[in-house]
């Protein structure tokens, strides 16, 4: 119903047409999102697997224990959102010439997304890092950007590829 009132109102007005190409402003992308969560993701493993070496676990850590592993889940999936994003809406064929296995890269991305919410392997997280750092390195190559590797100053304290904007 709204649409033919709009559709009327636009064939006795004549509004001009608005188009946008994607769903965040323009020119405003950044893997660090997917880098924190990649590291939270890390970081969450780590608690867990805490809490797994005692013999037995209180309410409250029960508890904990459940909030942990659904906070591992929702940065799991946000690395694999935030990636996919700067994939889908940011590279285009130059990007795509410069870097050939770069959809390559994001399906692995993917795929060990997947299984950091399936499991609580911490090789499988810091694979995921490591695969976030590679597209960064690729983000910030298409940009310009000289990057540097740099231990993250809090837990996990896991290497991160951090453009140079100085």
């Amino acid at each position: 119903m709204i649409h033919s009132l709009t559709a009327k109102l636009d064939d006795i007005f004549g509004f001009e047409q608005a188009s946008a190409h994607c769903d965040i402003p323009c020119k405003i992308y950044d893997p660090c999102t997917a880098q924190v969560a990649a590291l939270s993701v890390i970081r969450f493993i780590d608690l867990i697997n805490e809490l797994g070496e005692k013999d037995s676990l209180s309410l409250a850590e029960k508890a904990q224990l459940s909030r942990l592993v659904r906070e591992k889940e929702i940065h799991a999936k946000k690395v694999k959102d935030e990636i996919v994003v700067i994939w889908g809406d940011y590279f285009k064929q130059p990007q795509f010439e410069a870097f050939p296995d770069i959809s390559q890269l994001v399906h692995n991305i993917m795929l060990t997304g997947s299984a950091c919410k399936q499991h609580i392997s911490r090789d499988k997280a810091i694979l995921l890092l490591s695969l976030v750092n590679e597209f960064a390195e690729a983000f910030w190559s298409t940009k310009g950007v000289a990057v540097y590797t740099a231990t993250c100053p809090y837990p996990p304290s896991e290497t991160v590829v951090y453009p140079k904007l100085a």
